[in-house]
């Protein structure tokens, strides 16, 4: 080799990887094998099962045998387990497809009440009078009697199938109430009598066919910015990251807010599926199929004039700075938190609510922006399918996760929304609020500010701190446990068409609140196998039994002449 001038002999040089094929048994080949584990997590997703198990140790109480029985984890979210959260998907998908076409009402008229029950209520009215009158009298000994007597009679209502209580048990909350004046900067909207009916209007064409169609509305949120194709800020330092932030927490409250608005509006219990999902800029934007249809315009109208205001404390700026040493402290001798130079106590929750008079402007007011989507669908429309698999879509992803982020202008628009976040409270009992001089409400020791575990402080959740999936109560008349129990005995009846006796003893059927035989569960018993047990099994042998398992009811399945319930539970290990 040509050292050249001063030049040393550095010997041959090695190929960069990817120029040539790899040497065999290289640390480079031997990297690009597949582990073991990745194999098996791999079936796993194939197959459907759960690459996450939980052992539950099952116990037969007649013969004291003990196996070790996989069950599936049961996450929402793909990055942990691919399979259950696609199972959680579909699941809501069903639960979406039966609520938003529906012809009748849901849930039944309750059923009047017995003359047990209202001999009970006739006495729990006498309790409430003494009550009164031995409060009134000063009789502790009195009030503490008669709240046990009343106890003792709504646990007797209860045992009869009365639902609820007659009266609440706090009696002494004090109720803080402000102005239902509306703004003078919304609109005002039309209010009728809301009528008890989650059924949409028909309509009857001239040929005689009726139909009953629905829509699929979206909402958004407001403008903070002018943003790119790729949802960032044309101008970052413009951009306004703290109404931002402050929108996406108080977000749900809005969507409520909307949703009454609405009913009051139409004159009927309007009932909705809905899914939450960031758009690109990584505002919240709300996906709802409702049942019924409403007029565009009134919809744009409703959606104009709802708003939700904060009555908070001011939080624009802080009083404390927001790291360092100067932060108040907790004082044992106290009970709260105090001034870190003069050693007062900081105005608690409640006298911070207090300071806020009749003429103040609320810390924040939430609105919709004006982009809003509504479209009619009808139960035989071919986009039916196509509307509900869009509006779950996102629902396998953390709400970070929806949209990729790629560049650097999109990695530095989440850092910044995510730095209005860290310090904006969150919540009455948030941390944060040590920064303005306020003690959070049920103060405890340790709260740093910008350390605060709530879920809108989390980098995931993008400031939204709400359900994902919100279903109204009314919507198909079943709970999501519900809909998982007719799974369940939809499988349970495609056994028993093949002639074969499904195990009513399986965690999944317990799980799904199907009523397994009595005798059944009567002999076994379940508990969980938590770490450091002695029988605790790997998780890799969980998912490898569990594979075998399906697979197995697969055959079972395909095979009408098999005989005998879906076997092959894992056995003991060590």
């Amino acid at each position: 080799m040509d050292q050249g001038q001063g030049g040393a002999d550095l010997g041959p040089v090695e190929p960069v990887a990817g120029e040539q094929e790899l040497r065999p048994g290289s640390r480079l080949d031997r990297m690009r094998m597949p582990l073991a584990r990745q194999v098996v997590e791999a079936v796993a997703v194939e197959e459907g099962v759960c690459v996450r198990p939980v052992a539950l140790r099952r116990v037969d109480l007649a013969t004291g045998e003990t196996t070790i029985v996989p069950a599936p984890c049961g996450a929402t979210l793909a990055s942990k387990c691919p399979p259950c959260a696609e199972r959680a998907r579909r699941l809501r998908m069903a639960q979406c497809k039966a609520g938003w076409h529906l012809d009748d009402e849901p849930l039944p008229e309750p059923d009047p009440p017995s003359d047990e029950a209202k001999e009970l209520g006739r006495l729990r009215a006498d309790l409430e009078q003494a009550r009164t009158e031995s409060e009134q009298a000063g009789d502790a000994d009195g009030v503490a009697e008669a709240d046990g007597l009343i106890g003792q009679v709504d646990e007797a209502l209860a045992e009869l199938g009365v639902r609820g209580k007659a009266a609440p048990d706090n009696r002494e909350r004090p109720r803080r109430t402000r102005s239902t004046r509306r703004r003078q900067d919304a609109p005002d909207l039309p209010r009728l009598p809301v009528d008890k009916r989650t059924v949409g209007r028909t309509y009857v064409a001239a040929d005689g066919t009726a139909w009953r169609p629905s829509m699929f509305l979206t909402l958004t949120c407001d403008s903070y910015g002018r943003v790119l194709t790729d949802g960032t800020p044309v101008d970052p330092d413009a951009y306004d990251y703290r109404r931002a932030a402050r929108d996406a927490i108080h977000f749900p409250k809005l969507i409520d807010r909307f949703w009454q608005n609405l009913r009051r509006a139409v004159g009927w219990e309007v009932q909705y599926f809905a899914a939450l999902e960031p758009q690109r800029r990584l505002a919240p934007h709300l996906h709802a199929a409702f049942r019924g249809t409403v007029p565009r315009i009134v919809l744009r109208q409703v959606a104009a004039a709802t708003y939700h205001q904060v009555w908070w404390p001011a939080t624009d700026q802080p009083v404390y700075p927001s790291d360092g040493p100067g932060l108040p402290g907790w004082d044992e001798q106290a009970g709260g938190y105090v001034d870190p130079t003069t050693g007062a106590e900081l105005v608690s929750w409640d006298e911070a609510l207090d300071a806020i008079g009749p003429d103040d402007e609320p810390a924040h007011v939430v609105r919709f922006g004006p982009q809003i989507r509504a479209d009619g669908v009808t139960a035989n429309n071919a986009t039916v399918g196509k509307l509900i698999g869009y509006l779950t879509k996102y629902l396998t992803k953390s709400l970070d996760g929806c949209h990729g982020v790629e560049t650097d202008r999109q990695r530095a628009h989440v850092d910044r929304l995510a730095a209005a976040l860290r310090y904006e409270p969150c919540s009455p009992t948030c941390a944060n609020w040590l920064l303005h001089g306020i003690t959070p409400k049920n103060p405890r020791p340790g709260l740093v500010p910008g350390r605060c575990k709530g879920k809108a402080h989390r980098r995931e959740t993008l400031g939204f701190g709400g359900r994902r999936v919100l279903v109204s109560r009314k919507w198909s008349g079943k709970t999501l446990g519900d809909h998982k129990a007719d799974r369940v005995d939809f499988v349970r009846a495609q056994l028993e068409a093949l002639g074969q006796r499904p195990d009513s003893n399986s965690p999944a059927a317990q799980a799904s609140g199907a009523d397994p035989d009595s005798a059944g569960a009567a002999r076994v018993a379940w508990e969980l196998v938590r770490p450091g047990d002695p029988d605790a099994p790997r998780r890799e042998y969980l998912i490898l039994h569990a594979i075998a398992n399906r697979q197995r009811w697969r055959a079972q399945l395909a095979a009408p002449t098999a005989v005998g319930p879906p076997s092959g539970d894992l056995p003991s290990v060590a």
